[in-house]
């Protein structure tokens, strides 16, 4: 029989010292009121997957004494998961959470003790091998540094401008009050929890936003090396990074080790495919992503469509406002204010056609529009500035086709329009920047100076061979060589979890297939120049 604890009870005895523990203890172990902070699939493949690590751990070498941080149910599942795996590879290993369900949510304290409790339960079978806990158990620092101060004040920013979608940030909202009450919370006890702890290595997902960028920055202030990681669209494949963060997306080691090496025709062929998908608005591989909302129509159809003449076209991509990767990538200015400068800057260019490519990814988003940002900046269009608003079915490589100069902040449009030998002028601080095939201003001055020059005579701006050969060359390395073979895609990952259990992953064939990735994953520097 299940016990009913009315809401008027519930709300009299909340405020009560140990309500919370009371409240779990009367009702079981079940899933927290109506949160979706969901462990319960975990709780049930734990013991399996403690028992399947201790058994291998017995055999393994003893190793680093390694931490693992993470918060929201779907990354600390798989948190405990890679701990785990690394436990059974003969590390030390310990997992702390904080358990949220919600990083934009309030939740009230009784309630975020009751998701504690339950988060406690469900990972109680895996502590016997890799001990578990909660950051709220542990006594904050007193006094934090003024360094750490400022982390905590640069990962609110971040964080209000990826909940919100706006690069404008009011540290009044109550969006950043919240964002930075937690990210102070987790950087004193994280600072505890890391001191006490003294462990060789931190791995945490992400380490840019929340509290994962808060702990990620804390470990670096105290000289603890840190792993960070993230998926792209393929399963099967993670991004890691060693002490910095993994959406910075930084290939410098790779691109110096890979860009000396030429293609192999089968190389070759498997980079045009993928590329052939993403123009055509096809999946690829082992994603179910849909790079294109419209196959291709050709580039006479997208000109006629927009009404262009047979002047010179620029095209300018646009990123959607707050995303990841576009998260202190400031180079030469924000993303808006760079937008902004360029279409007025075409407006005074009669002679030049300008089209303004607008992410179709907005149609998912609830911030600001680029849209917005040129209204404002042209409230009259001129003719010879053209938009293309995220919803309209247009297919970006059509329009590639007829640009004579590409504009982008960090978007890849970028690097495929410089596959095509178009020029392109890079303005954010993204990870092709710098990689031998495009423009890169580092002021505002360089920027247009740059610009007034190619298209004084865009013809002669075209890129040689070899700059159309670096750029594809880089595109493979970056789609297919930068990413890690993986088993458990945070997305689905109990799907994974089915083909690739624990045992399979801690046995020969997991060793042959990931064990690169686990042994980065232990702090072990990626060695680009043995990429198979």
């Amino acid at each position: 029989m299940r016990l009913q604890v009315k809401e008027p009870l519930r709300d009299l005895v909340s405020g009560l010292p140990f309500s919370a523990d009371l409240h779990w203890m009367l009702l079981g172990r079940q899933k927290p009121f109506r949160s979706h902070f969901n462990l319960d699939d975990l709780r049930r493949n734990l013991p399996e997957m403690t028992s399947t690590a201790a058994q291998a751990a017995q055999q393994a070498h003893p190793g680093k004494k390694i931490y693992l941080f993470a918060t929201l149910h779907y990354w600390i599942q798989q948190a405990a998961a890679i701990g785990l795996a690394l436990a059974g590879q003969g590390h030390q290993v310990s997992l702390g959470y904080l358990p949220y369900a919600d990083w934009d949510k309030p939740l009230s304290p009784f309630n975020l003790r009751r998701q504690e409790l339950y988060a406690r339960d469900c990972l109680r079978p895996g502590s016997r091998l890799m001990p578990v806990q909660s950051l709220l158990g542990v006594h904050p620092a007193g006094r934090l540094s003024e360094d750490t101060l400022q982390a905590v004040e640069l990962v609110s920013r971040y964080d209000t401008q990826y909940t919100s979608q706006s690069e404008e940030v009011d540290t009044d909202s109550p969006l950043y009050r919240l964002r930075h009450s937690r990210n102070l919370q987790a950087a004193k006890r994280g600072l505890t929890w890391l001191q006490n702890g003294k462990p060789d290595l931190l791995v945490v997902p992400n380490g840019t936003i929340l509290e994962l960028g808060v702990l990620y920055r804390i470990a670096r202030l105290l000289g603890i090396p840190v792993v960070t990681y993230e998926f792209n669209d393929q399963r099967g494949q993670a991004w890691l990074a060693l002490d910095d963060e993994i959406m910075r997306q930084d290939t410098t080691h790779m691109w110096q080790a890979r860009s000396g090496q030429a293609l192999t025709a089968e190389q070759k062929e498997k980079i045009n495919r993928l590329e052939t998908a993403r123009m055509g608005g096809r999946s690829y591989g082992r994603s179910e992503r849909l790079w294109q909302n419209a196959p291709s129509q050709g580039s006479q159809e997208a000109g006629n469509w927009l009404g262009l003449d047979e002047r010179p076209v620029t095209l300018l991509a646009t990123n959607v406002l707050g995303d990841s990767l576009t998260l202190g990538r400031e180079k030469i200015s924000s993303m808006s204010a760079w937008i902004s400068r360029t279409v007025q800057f075409f407006a005074g260019k009669p002679q030049l056609q300008l089209v303004v490519r607008i992410h179709p990814g907005e149609q998912l988003t609830h911030g600001p529009s680029m849209l917005g940002v040129i209204e404002s900046a042209l409230p009259q269009l001129p003719e010879n500035i053209h938009i293309v608003k995220p919803a309209e079915r247009v297919n970006t490589y059509d329009l590639i086709e007829l640009a004579s100069l590409g504009l982008v902040y960090t978007t890849t449009t970028g690097l495929e329009m410089a596959m095509q030998g178009i020029p392109v002028i890079v303005a954010g601080d993204t990870h092709y920047r710098n990689a031998g095939f495009c423009l890169a201003p580092e002021t505002w001055q360089e920027y247009e100076t740059m610009l007034e020059t190619c298209l004084a005579d865009l013809p002669s701006r075209r890129l040689s061979q070899a700059q159309v050969d670096l750029a594809w060359n880089y595109a493979y390395r970056f789609f297919f060589e930068f990413p890690q073979p993986f088993p458990w895609r945070v997305v689905k990952f109990w799907d994974d979890y089915r083909d690739w259990p624990m045992s399979r992953v801690l046995s020969a064939e997991g060793e042959l297939t990931f064990g690169r990735t686990f042994r980065a994953f232990s702090g072990e520097a990626l060695d680009w120049n043995q990429h198979a």
